[in-house]
Parts: C-alpha cells; structure tokens; sequence
C-alpha cells in the first residue's frame, strides 16, 4: 500500500489520527511536510463526520420512548456536572484537549465531547481544527527530532 496513503488512513482511525499516521508517512520515506499537510487534512475530515454522524444515530433513536428517557436524564446530568468547567473554559478547553497528541484527546474524542456537551458546531469545528492542527505540529517536530536524533546516534557509533 502507498506509504502516503496508509498513513491517511491511519489519520482517520479513532486510536492512531495522526499521532499514528505521521510516524507511518516518515517511516514509509514521505517527507515531513507532505505527511504533514495530508495527515492533518484527513484528521480534519474527522469532525464533521462525527458530528453528522452522532446526530443521525441520535435523531433516529430518539424517536424510541426508551432511548429518549435515558438519553435526556443522561445528558442533562452530564451537562450539569460539567457545566462549570465548559463554562470557564469553553472552546479554548476544546482546542487544548486536541492539541495535546497524547491517545483519547484527539479529534474524535474532541467531537464527541462537544456533541455530547450541545456545544456550538462551528467553533467547536474552529476549536478542533486548530487544536489538530497544533497536535500535527507537535507530533512532526517530535517525529523530526527523533530521526535526527537517531541519525547522531548511529554516527557515533560508527555507522
């Protein structure tokens, strides 16, 4: 499979996104930029999907007497549990969650939250985006530093 592309999809798994598929493109011998640029775009594609996903799958069950008395006690005590930190922290707490690379605080995570938490889509998406656009950064640099690291490593030791 192309290098490029299998980090792609790497980028659209829920575990990975592009904390996994950025190594992947380096490793498959695509430069940093390119891994870059098509793993953040792909990861990017993410948010919208889940939110029109989880909407739908909402909606649709919704219409269930069952999934309607548990979704709104559910909902409604979550939110009131959390409204305090939303409040204080709101969209700002949103990009810090995805731009930190660490697994479960990436885009899908991000999404979900903001969906669960009946927060705006469109500065949540803003929110996200640039959070993954940070968390891009932060994974190429460290992916950067690593190959060179490795690269002084080798030398020293007569490779």
């Amino acid at each position: 499979m192309d290098p490029l592309l299998k980090a792609m999809l790497f980028s659209l798994l829920p575990v990975s996104e592009l904390r996994g598929g950025i190594p992947i493109a380096v490793l498959g011998g695509i430069n940093i930029y390119t891994a870059f640029i098509a793993c953040v775009i792909a990861n990017i594609l993410v948010i919208p999907f889940v939110f029109l996903f989880l909407e739908t799958i909402h909606q649709g069950l919704y219409n269930l007497s069952w999934y309607r008395k548990i979704a709104d006690k559910f909902l409604e005590r979550t939110r009131k549990k959390v409204h305090k930190k939303v409040e204080k922290y709101g969209y700002f707490g949103l990009f810090l969650f995805t731009a930190i690379p660490l697994p479960i605080t990436g885009a899908y995570t991000a999404t979900v939250g903001a969906w669960f938490l009946g927060m705006n889509r469109w500065k949540s998406f803003g929110a996200i985006t640039t959070g993954v656009l940070c968390a891009g950064i932060i994974v190429s640099v460290v992916v950067t530093l690593g190959i060179e690291a490795l690269k002084i490593f080798i030398k020293m030791n007569g490779g």
